[in-house]
């Protein structure tokens, strides 16, 4: 019965630890900065990313969560013809808020 458990677990774990989220094309173009960095671009709106939090019970890694929002929300951006996103929040509970801009 343990093997079992074991067994059927086992893609559940290794699930939790994948990415499933893939920069797009028009993502690659967009990098992430400071409010500081972004006083010379355009403001063109917002961008909210989510992502899986926890899979069933499991808690999914931090850091895997948070790069996985910073790509959705450059997927976004870029679609939305930014180049630079500013995070507004802090990840929570798998969300997080960007502003997106186009800089020169």
């Amino acid at each position: 019965m343990s093997y079992l458990l074991k067994f059927l677990c086992l893609p559940l774990l290794l699930a939790s630890c994948a990415s499933w989220v893939q920069l797009t094309g028009p993502g690659q173009r967009v990098e992430v900065r400071s409010e500081g960095q972004v006083g010379a671009c355009q403001s063109l709106g917002r961008a909210s990313s989510s992502t899986l939090d926890r899979l069933l019970l499991i808690e999914r890694n931090t850091l895997r969560k948070e790069g996985e929002l910073l790509t959705l929300a450059r997927n976004e951006a870029g679609d939305m013809g930014g180049n630079a996103i500013v995070p507004m929040t802090v990840p929570s509970a798998g969300k997080q808020s960007f502003a997106v801009y186009r800089c020169p």
